[in-house]
């Protein structure tokens, strides 16, 4: 098996279906909550949608990449959303968010591995393969978060 593909499946498995290494993903997580528990803020913790917004943002900039070789985003506007007030602003960021980690690990997945090594747009930001494990890495460090606040407004509810 390549590793474009491997890495695509780990991918898949933090973002989409996986229940190997944190037994859930985003998308297990995120589904079923509604726009108010989303929202929702637990002491000066981001929330649920802020933290799907901060992942989506760097999914979007990385996909742009891939289709572009432009990277256009920047660190400090990845945790800039305005604030969700409807269940339809919600579901839309859901949505978003699943349909852009499908389309990068689709992307992941037909890299050539050659461009794995490869300068990711500046030499300070390394390589392809080093931006692939760092969203990685970044996206198992929020969902540990997502899954903590989550429980955490669920067992407010109750």
């Amino acid at each position: 098996m390549s590793a474009s593909i491997i890495l695509s499946k780990r991918l898949r498995e933090v973002f989409l279906d996986g229940k190997w290494i944190a037994n859930t993903n985003y998308q297990e997580q995120i589904i079923d909550l509604s726009w108010h528990q989303a929202s929702l803020k637990i002491y000066d913790l981001n929330s649920v949608a802020l933290l799907t917004f901060h992942i989506n943002y760097y999914l979007e900039g990385l996909l742009q990449v891939f289709n572009s070789g432009k990277l256009e985003i920047s660190d400090r506007y990845s945790f800039d959303m305005k604030n969700i007030t409807t269940e339809k602003e919600w579901n839309e960021l859901k949505l978003r968010f699943l349909a852009n980690a499908e389309a990068f690990c689709n992307k992941v997945a037909k890299l050539d591995e050659a461009i794995l090594n490869e300068v990711f747009v500046h030499e300070k930001y390394g390589t392809y393969l080093r931006n692939i494990e760092a969203i990685i890495e970044h996206s198992y460090y929020h969902l540990g978060q997502v899954v903590l606040i989550k429980k955490m407004i669920l067992s407010k509810v109750k």
